[in-house]
């Protein structure tokens, strides 16, 4: 099992930068994709972006080309730097981890995320 806790959400004017945080404890080395989803209110949980051990990337329509995630596996932390941001970027976000073996994902507790117009 993996604990993750994510942190850096607060509150961001639109057209700002803001940097999230994943810190991941436990089974760190057997974690496979690491990413990140969000939730606005009155939404379902979307995808943000993921990243797997070697660096490989992948990200929402919504969010290419404003948003870079990364990790540093010898850390167990990830980030997700996010620039440009828009009112639209408004919502809780999740980091997530999925290990080698294990069909659980792993979720940190959630960071709030607001922009203002």
């Amino acid at each position: 099992q993996v604990q993750l806790v994510d942190s850096g959400g607060g509150l961001v004017q639109a057209g700002g930068s803001l940097t999230l945080s994943c810190a991941a404890s436990g089974r760190t080395d057997i974690i496979n994709w690491a990413g990140w989803y969000r939730q606005a209110p009155g939404k379902q949980r979307e995808f943000v972006a993921r990243i797997d051990g070697l660096g490989t990337t992948a990200y929402a329509d919504s969010v290419k080309g404003r948003f870079i995630i990364s990790r540093d596996n010898a850390k167990s932390m990830m980030w997700l730097q996010m620039d440009n941001v828009e009112p639209e970027d408004t919502a809780v976000y999740y980091c997530y981890a999925s290990l080698y073996g294990d069909l659980t994902d792993y979720w940190g507790q959630g960071t709030q995320v607001t922009v203002s117009s």
